[in-house]
């Protein structure tokens, strides 16, 4: 038996993963218990899911923070501690683009919604913050004060494609439209970019010429809830190891990527 960890959620939806989390918590698949569900929609379903079980939940409504900025940016009350100079340059989601000045817009109104949520989450420590369906990119400010230690991030996230191919919100739409021959999802845990972070686990389906979107989705929800408490399980286990591994590219340059080891069971 690993450590019995404590787990926050966040969540835009309904919760499919989120159910599939406290399932596994409730049957003793995964050694923790969930401390709490945050979401940024008022209306999003899991929110019952978690009253049910009587975990605490808190909403923190993105989107008239980001409204109220928009129209008054002058009256924005930012965290103390926020630093543009430090957080835009880590921001390469949107930075790649080129886009500075919506880099800069986003990086705002995102942390002060995050400093909320970051506040509403205190009362509740906990030791992994999962992603089930949270629809908001989290911004270095956010990753930084959760990953304190560099070297044992702990944002566990699940992408519905095999990364690195068709990050965004649409992985399981995109592998359809590109008339891929298999599809599936990908755990990981957060990094600064979108959906780049070191990959923990991978389950794979066959898409044949019969399928349909909705049937591929289907295929797709269904091993999402055997792999992430599994990956989960693991980070309870203390069995994840992250490692920084050197490869060469083009022109005898290297360049150094951060990558999960499983470790094995004692």
């Amino acid at each position: 038996m690993g450590k019995i960890i404590r787990i926050g959620a966040l969540i835009s939806g309904s919760g499919t993963n989120l159910q599939a989390i406290i399932d596994s918590c409730e049957s003793g698949k995964i050694d923790g218990k969930i401390v709490f569900i945050g979401s940024d929609n008022q209306d999003a379903q899991g929110l019952e899911r978690g009253r049910r079980y009587k975990i605490p939940t808190f909403v923190v409504d993105y989107a008239s923070i980001i409204r109220g900025f928009k129209k008054r940016p002058e009256e924005a009350m930012l965290p103390d501690d926020f630093d543009l100079s430090d957080l835009l340059p880590k921001q390469s989601l949107l930075i790649k683009k080129g886009d500075l000045e919506k880099a800069k817009t986003f990086i705002t109104t995102r942390a002060i919604a995050e400093k909320e949520l970051l506040d509403k989450m205190k009362p509740y420590p906990f030791d992994l913050l999962v992603l089930a369906g949270f629809m908001r990119n989290l911004t270095p400010y956010f990753i930084d004060r959760v990953n304190t230690d560099p070297d044992n991030p702990r944002i566990m996230n699940i992408h519905p494609a095999i990364l690195p191919a068709f990050p965004g919100c649409d992985g399981y739409g995109d592998t359809f439209r590109y008339g891929c021959k298999a599809g599936g999802c990908t755990v990981h845990f957060i990094d600064y970019g979108e959906d780049t972070g070191p990959i923990i686990g991978q389950r794979v389906f066959q898409i044949y010429d019969d399928d349909t979107l909705e049937s591929i989705k289907e295929k797709g929800l269904k091993l999402e809830w055997e792999l992430y408490p599994e990956c989960i399980n693991l980070f309870a286990q203390r069995r994840l190891k992250t490692i920084k591994i050197e490869h060469a590219v083009k022109n005898g340059k290297k360049r150094e990527r951060t990558v999960v080891k499983i470790l094995p069971q004692n």
